[in-house]
C-alpha cells in the first residue's frame, strides 16, 4: 500500500503537468521491478490526437523501454479510471497490475466494459482518490 501511494503521487505529478499545459489532468507511471520505467500525461490537445491518453503514452513508452509489448511484470498507476480504449490497451499489453485513483462514472471502463482488462490483471482502486478527483474537478471548474 505504501508503494502504491508513492507511485500514485508520481502519477499526480504527471497529471499536474497535463493541467499546466491545458490538458485534462490525467497522469500515469509504469513501474517494473520497483523502478519507474515510463511517465506520461494526457497529450490529446498538444498532439491533436484523441488517442493520446496518459495510459496509451505510458504503455508505449514502457514497451519501448522493455523492448517488448507485454507488461505482465509491470504495474500501471493512473490518476483516473481508464476509459474503454485504454482498458483495451492495458489488456492487450497484458499489464500485471492496474492501480487507479479516482473512478470515472461517466466514461470509465467499469461502466461500459467491466470485463475489458486481461483476466490476470490485478486491479487496485481508490489510491489517493480524493487528491486525483480534486485535480480533475479544479481543472474543469476553471474551464467553465
Amino acid at each position: 500500500m505504501a508503494d502504491d501511494v508513492f507511485y500514485m503521487k508520481q502519477a499526480l505529478i504527471e497529471a499536474q503537468k497535463a493541467a499546466d499545459r491545458g490538458e485534462v489532468p490525467v497522469g500515469a507511471v509504469v513501474v517494473c521491478r520497483d523502478r519507474i520505467i515510463a511517465r506520461s500525461h494526457n497529450l490529446t490537445e498538444t498532439l491533436n490526437d484523441v488517442t493520446a491518453h496518459a495510459e496509451m503514452q505510458a504503455i508505449t513508452a514502457a514497451a519501448n523501454t522493455l523492448g517488448g509489448k507485454y507488461l505482465n511484470e509491470c504495474t500501471l498507476y493512473v490518476t483516473v479510471e481508464p476509459c474503454v480504449m485504454c482498458a483495451g490497451a492495458i489488456a492487450w499489453a497484458q499489464t500485471g497490475k492496474l492501480v487507479f485513483g479516482a473512478e470515472d462514472e461517466k466514461r470509465g471502463y467499469q461502466r461500459y466494459a467491466p470485463d475489458a482488462l486481461h483476466p490476470k490483471t490485478v486491479v487496485v482502486k481508490g489510491i489517493l482518490a480524493d487528491d486525483c478527483a480534486q485535480l480533475m474537478k479544479g481543472f474543469f471548474k476553471k474551464k467553465r
